[in-house]
């Protein structure tokens, strides 16, 4: 098992880094925020120009067939910029539902599309906050017709399209998926305010949208729950190079300042209790990125090991992303917490990134629950 990225991998990041540093600057982040924009469109359109969109998109659909490990080496590196892009929504979950359950059909309508950059699509499963299950989803189609409401649907005022979590008619704890136009007029959307303004949410009303139903199935005869459950450990381990280009990004940032901000005579990066407080920094940064590294690994080959090396990334980068952040705040002092600084920037997408896929306590408990059964194997 080698668990590093090759020499062509490590280039591609490399190439990433410099395009983003050019085309992603803090600026960019902070004009999409002003003005209230659900993304960045320049830069959405480069990504998908330079192939980066549909790394893990086959050539038959459309996309650049480099793989699950390019992508994550592409994930990485717009963490680290902050980058305002639905690529989440778009990418590692509508893509991803699309790609191991969507039929034909709707492969070759769809990926093409996503992958360059022409078309945006998002998940909408949850209906209140809370843990999501077949037993708190309300939604439910019925002839075809879907009837319900998703809140905090990230990009959801900037999706093309949604999949969809919803009750078969009325039947109770059977869940599907299915695909929904956006711009349906029986689809409503509206905005919500959430702690980080770069990344788009909303909330989704559906009366009586024409909801095609996700790939071919009969009644009874998948499990939309089971479906969830495996495309969202394959978006864990993507969020979760997200969340460590992030955390190491925000180390550097309190590194550099320490070694330049001075008092009483001396830089404060010799001060004892900062050094302790960055070596606690890149502590979990390099424990979130080699969880992150073993979670890449298990979706590239599609190991046995995926579901706990999902969960094993998710917790471990979602920890220090926020640790990271917030430490790097502390270090800058009170500048830390003013708008002419980076760091809230920082410290906002961490706390988007810890809820966007479920909260760490349900991937902790998910983390337990696996090992338990791997022990129990």
């Amino acid at each position: 098992m080698n668990l590093d990225f090759s020499d062509d991998q490590k280039a591609l990041g490399d190439q990433a880094r410099r395009l983003l540093v050019e085309r992603c600057t803090s600026a960019v982040v902070r004009r999409v925020m002003s003005e209230g924009l659900p993304y960045d469109r320049a830069l959405w359109q480069t990504l998908g120009e330079l192939g980066y969109l549909g790394a893990a998109i086959p050539e038959a659909y459309g996309g650049t067939g480099l793989g699950y490990l390019e992508l994550c080496v592409i994930a990485a590196e717009l963490g680290r910029v902050l980058a305002p892009v639905p690529l989440a929504s778009s990418i590692y979950l509508a893509a991803e539902f699309l790609l191991r359950y969507g039929s034909e059909t709707q492969k070759a309508h769809y990926l093409p599309r996503l992958a360059q950059g022409e078309a945006i699509g998002t998940f909408a499963c949850a209906e209140a906050p809370g843990v999501v299950c077949a037993a708190t989803i309300g939604a439910q189609v019925t002839a075809g017709r879907l009837h319900g409401r998703k809140v905090a649907v990230t990009d959801g005022n900037a999706a093309d399209f949604a999949v969809v979590a919803a009750r078969v008619g009325e039947a109770q704890g059977e869940v599907a998926l299915y695909c929904v136009d956006l711009h349906d007029p029986a689809v409503s959307r509206a905005p919500l305010t959430t702690i980080d303004p770069s990344r788009d949410c909303a909330t989704l009303s559906f009366a009586g949208a024409a909801a095609e139903p996700l790939g071919t199935r009969a009644r009874g005869e998948s499990d939309g729950m089971d479906q969830i459950a495996r495309v969202l450990d394959r978006a864990a381990v993507l969020i979760a190079f997200e969340q460590v280009g992030g955390a190491e990004k925000t180390l550097e940032m309190a590194r550099d300042y320490a070694l330049q901000r001075t008092a009483f005579g001396r830089a404060i990066g010799t001060f004892q209790a900062l050094k302790h407080m960055m070596a606690d920094m890149y502590v979990a940064a390099t424990l979130a990125r080699s969880n992150a590294y073993y979670g890449a690994w298990a979706l590239a080959s599609n190991a046995p090991e995926l579901p706990m090396a999902a969960a094993a990334a998710r917790v471990s980068a979602t920890q220090a992303f926020l640790h990271c952040a917030k430490n790097a705040i502390q270090v800058h002092g009170g500048v830390g917490f003013t708008w002419e600084f980076d760091c809230h920037l920082y410290y906002r997408r961490a706390n988007q990134l810890a809820v966007v896929l479920g909260g760490c306590s349900e991937w902790e408990d998910l983390l337990i629950e696996r090992l338990r059964q791997t022990e129990a194997a």
